[in-house]
């Protein structure tokens, strides 16, 4: 019981704390039926009212709500109800104009009993008598991660509070075990749940300006959950995603960011700009500025100004996410005059590009010379009553190169006006280039320059620290060779090629994720794309089992006039330049590489609407995501020749690795490296960058750079991963404590010896010695720089097959433990054993290349070949199978199966497959008659009970009775026999649907 009592003294230490922030502890609410009474006092005491029991009851009716997105916009909104005598009540559950004159309550031990489910909540805050906040506080040592799982697992049981009472209105978690603290926002299950690819829901630490960690449970909450701050973070600095149906909470370092401007505005202190590394979420914040800004009364209009390219896409789509329609696509110059002039409060914050502000201001532009002419008012002058008015702008991203006369033009016009910028990678003196001349002397033209000054810092220090972006590997290629090339010299673009097809399936693990090659310019890029098919041509002769790469290549083709084709290379250099030279052999092969593309995706984009094809280039490289069985491989790409595109702006996460064959430095280098380093799961450690330019110093001088407070040492350890040697020793000190351990149970330390652990605490432990062997060795095995002696060391520290024999065991196991924590009751998981504290990590044991189509491959290979002549034993295949987790609930299936065949059979493929499903049919039948026989029911009825079941994916009770009725029982032996069939019908189904929710068969589960 030591446990328990120390979770219960955290909760008691926890309560007085919020007394002690005068919230008011509510003892008495301790059931359902209390927490609907004070609801009901705060609701009639709030809307002025007095409602009779039928109108409670019938309120009550509307407002609860299993969709958590319509309960969240009901908490911040006015609703309206019709009471008994048919008169419109229009009413507010909180106080939304002030949440800081809300009522805040604390209760502890709530017990909700709905249907068949017996929940209680360690503490909950009320807000106005509405649960608004759940904390669950655990022991020590358990993994934030478990504790939501959780609470997911909580909400995934059929009856639970969350979908049939006030509960609905809970918009946050807060996990902690006093001396670390989590918390994440409550949604729907659709973006509610941990899966297999664990790519799971963001979770939060809080932290104070400067990024310092606040953890500890006390600080916590004199922080975050002082009254008023816990009114403005649900109120203010949560977003609803209406077109994904999501709550989404800022990131303490956003909602800092939008304190400032919204500061620096209120005082009227001039202009400001935010850098916020790439990769953190700039357009929420600056989203959620601009929509702040809606309610000053001194502000009269509000820009957010874009570049047009990215308006066309990305920041469209990113601005409708946040709210729907907000904003319209590609207005012209008049129509943004027009809104420019509009009262209407709709038209406050206006979302336009750079190049249309542009327009409507310069006398000189086209537009303005045809309203002349037509004898018409010009832009500029229709928009004079506004010179004098208090307008905003804030700039997406601010260092684009139409920027610094567009910033003139703006300051000229409209001298009241405050400018806000916010960039990932701001211009200081040392990486400036465009120049101002003011009287005789030069100057450059910095962030600061043009914004005065920085109002908040998050750098890719605390983003890497926060893991909200990963870290990087470097590798700068030498070639074998008497003489190495000099730093920024380029290598035999052969040699390039070479060592890119030798360490390409190493760096993507396996072409699990995808890269993409930065060249130097246009010549060098068709180059490079015409040798790699004549070299991967030649490699594929030399060994047939080789799989060629997907080459895709992309550049801009010669403007010529076209608007698109200039606007698009107004941030590509190069390539602007290039096309000066030779246009028409640049677009000769443009098209014969978007030839070859169209022949070998099967499309058929053509040059003179080269958008699309950029665009569905970008779109391959994400449909990375889909396992190969979903979306094959032949129609993804697995490396993207570029010049300048893609190397800014650009967002996958299956995109893991940069080969760089062309000279960077500071904001280009850090914006080219950050296209790798996006967070996905344990599969993906850090962004890989292959350089074949020796820029070690350019990249030194960058991360000094962009660093922020921290000293170029210091920031070099926290941006770039340890190297090889470093990370061996680390694997060596993991397999050693796993030896340690195993010797402690007094067995040896192999794969076998697994099996006779005894009792669940030390398979947890062999879980948690194991996954950190595993996790090291999947960061060795992306690394592109490993050496012969390397390779050496690794093995011998933990040989291949020792690895796989080790993975095999810690499947089983930890499926057995996970079995074991689905039927714990989730209200009391985490207070006792250990196993109820593990959290798996199974993705790190999925291996990207050997999928289903692999195994079959195997096997018919292995039928093929006559006994004695394999490649690979039968032990062998099936210790493959074994060894991975996608395979996890078909293992012995497989295995099963793979005993029956036999070398030298010569079964092809098909047959292999046909053959596996057939056995798979009879395997399950076999298995459902032998149930059928021992609960007296007949095989067919149990089949169709069970086919009905699969098909729907939902298990319904009265199918249940209808398939015992048969037995003719009394209801008491009836009962009985349905709980004794289900135990065994559960562990089958559960395996049947491979992980999947059968709606209400967790009610079975216990």
């Amino acid at each position: 019981m030591g446990v328990a009592v120390r979770e219960e003294q955290i909760e008691y230490g926890f309560i007085g704390k919020l007394q002690g922030l005068k919230y008011a502890y509510r003892e008495d609410i301790r059931d359902r039926a209390a927490l609907e009474r004070n609801f009901r006092e705060k609701f009639e005491a709030l809307n002025r009212v007095k409602l009779s029991d039928g109108e409670f009851a019938r309120l009550l009716d509307e407002v609860v709500t299993p969709d958590v997105f319509t309960a969240a916009r009901m908490l911040r909104g006015r609703n309206s109800f019709v009471r008994e005598d048919g008169t419109p009540l229009n009413y507010t559950l909180v106080n939304i104009k002030d949440w800081c004159k809300n009522t805040f309550e604390v209760v502890n031990q709530l017990r909700i009993n709905t249907d068949y489910s017996h929940h209680r909540y360690d503490v909950l805050i009320l807000i106005n008598g509405v649960p608004c906040v759940q904390i669950e506080l655990k022991t020590l040592g358990i993994h934030p991660r478990r504790a939501m799982e959780q609470i997911v697992d909580y909400k995934n049981d059929p009856g639970n509070g969350y979908s049939k009472t006030l509960l609905c209105f809970l918009q946050l978690f807060i996990v902690s075990n006093r001396t670390s603290t989590y918390y994440f926002a409550n949604n729907n299950a659709r973006h509610f749940s941990f899966n297999a690819d664990e790519r799971f829901l963001p979770i939060y630490q809080f932290a104070d300006e400067a990024n310092t960690k606040i953890a500890q449970l006390d600080d916590f909450a004199d922080k975050f959950l002082a009254k008023c701050t816990l009114g403005e973070t649900i109120s203010r600095y949560m977003v609803l995603l209406s077109a994904e149906q999501k709550l989404l909470m800022m990131r303490p370092y956003q909602v800092y960011a939008v304190k400032q401007i919204v500061d620096c505005i209120h005082q009227n202190c001039g202009n400001g700009y935010i850098w916020h590394t790439t990769g953190s979420g700039k357009t929420l914040t600056s989203f959620k500025a601009a929509t702040l800004l809606k309610d000053n009364p001194d502000v009269e209009k509000c820009l957010f100004v874009v570049d047009r390219k990215d308006l066309d896409r990305q920041t469209r789509e990113e601005f409708n996410r946040f709210q729907e329609g907000c904003v319209e696509e590609n207005t012209n110059t008049a129509a943004l005059v027009r809104r420019l002039l509009s009262d209407d409060y709709a038209d406050k914050v206006i979302v336009t590009t750079i190049q249309k502000l542009g327009l409507a201001l310069d006398e000189n532009s086209k537009r303005n010379k045809q309203q002349k002419k037509d004898g018409k008012a010009t832009y500029k002058e229709q928009l004079a009553p506004l010179a004098n008015k208090r307008v905003v702008f804030i700039f997406d991203e601010c260092h684009r190169s139409q920027f610094g006369d567009n910033h003139d033009a703006i300051k000229n016009f409209f001298p009241r006006a405050q400018l806000f910028g916010f960039t990932g990678t701001p211009i200081f003196e040392a990486n400036a280039t465009a120049k101002q001349y003011e009287g005789d002397e030069g100057q450059f033209r910095t962030t600061e320059d043009l914004f005065q000054k920085q109002l908040h810092a998050y750098t890719i220090t605390h983003a890497i620290e926060d893991a909200n972006v990963l870290r990087f590997h470097v590798d700068y290629f030498k070639p074998e060779g008497k003489n190495p090339p000099k730093p920024g010299e380029a290598l035999a673009k052969r040699a390039v090629i070479e060592a890119i097809l030798a360490k390409h399936d190493t760096a993507t693990a396996g072409r699990r994720f995808n890269a993409v090659l930065a060249t130097a310019s246009i010549n060098d890029a068709i180059e490079y794309h015409g040798l790699f098919q004549s070299l991967q041509e030649a490699k594929q002769k030399a060994d047939p089992t080789f799989v060629p790469f997907n080459i895709a290549c992309v550049f801009s083709p010669p403007a010529e006039g076209d608007a698109d084709v200039k606007q698009i290379q107004e941030d590509l250099p190069q390539e602007r330049q290039d096309n000066q030279q030779d246009p028409e052999g640049k677009k000769a092969a443009l098209k014969a590489i978007l030839a070859s593309y169209n022949a070998r995706y099967s499309t058929n984009h053509s040059i003179n609407e080269f958008d699309l094809y950029y665009q569905d280039v970008q779109t391959r490289i994400k449909d990375q995501q889909w396992p190969n069985a979903d979306y094959p491989a032949v129609k993804k790409i697995d490396i993207t020749i570029v010049v300048d595109m893609l190397l800014t702006g650009f967002d996958s996460k299956y995109l893991n690795t940069l080969y760089v064959d062309k000279n960077l430095k500071h904001h280009g280098l850090i914006q080219a490296f950050s296209r790798t380093n996006r967070v996905l799961n344990g599969t993906k450690p850090y962004g890989n960058v292959l350089d074949f330019r020796q820029q070690q110093s350019n990249v030194d001088a960058a991360i000094a750079l962009f660093s922020g407070e921290k000293s170029g040492e210091q920031a070099r350890e926290i941006w770039l991963v340890d190297k090889a040697p470093v990370v061996i020793q680390k694997l060596d000190a993991a397999v050693t404590k796993l030896a340690d351990f195993m010797q402690s149970q007094g067995l040896t330390c192999t794969p076998e010896s697994v099996h006779s652990l005894k009792g669940d605490e030390a398979r947890a432990a062999f879980i948690k010695n194991f996954k950190e062997v595993q996790r090291l060795k999947t960061q060795l095995d992306q690394y592109t720089d490993l050496t012969e002696g390397n390779a050496v060391a690794i093995e011998h520290i933990l040989p291949a097959e020792h690895l796989q024999g080790f993975r095999g065991a810690y499947l089983e196991t930890a499926q057995r433990l996970k079995a074991q924590q689905a039927q714990t009751d989730p209200g009391s998981a985490g207070k006792g054993a250990e196993a109820d504290q593990l959290d798996f990590e199974f993705v790190l044991f999925a291996s990207a290349v050997i999928d289903y189509d692999y195994i079959m491959g195997l096997m018919s290979r292995y039928s093929q070949q006559g006994p004695g002549k394999q490649k690979m034993s039968r032990e062998q295949l099936i210790g493959l199978i074994q060894a991975d987790a996608k395979f996890m609930n078909e293992r012995d299936d497989i295995a099963a199966y793979i005993n029956t065949l036999k070398a030298g059979e010569g079964l092809s493929e098909t047959a292999i497959r046909e053959g596996y499903t057939r056995f798979k049919k009879e395997k399950d039948s076999a298995e459902l008659s032998a149930i059928a026989t021992r609960h007296q029911l007949t095989p067919a009825a149990l089949q169709t009970f069970v086919d009905g079941i699969l098909q729907r994916m939902i298990f319904d009770g009265e199918r249940l009775s209808d398939l015992m009725a048969s037995l003719e029982l009394g209801w008491k032996a009836r009962a009985q026999a349905e709980t004794a069939l289900m135990k065994e019908l559960v562990p089958l189904l559960s395996k049947r649907v491979q992980g999947r929710d059968i709606s209400g068969l967790s009610a079975y589960e216990q």
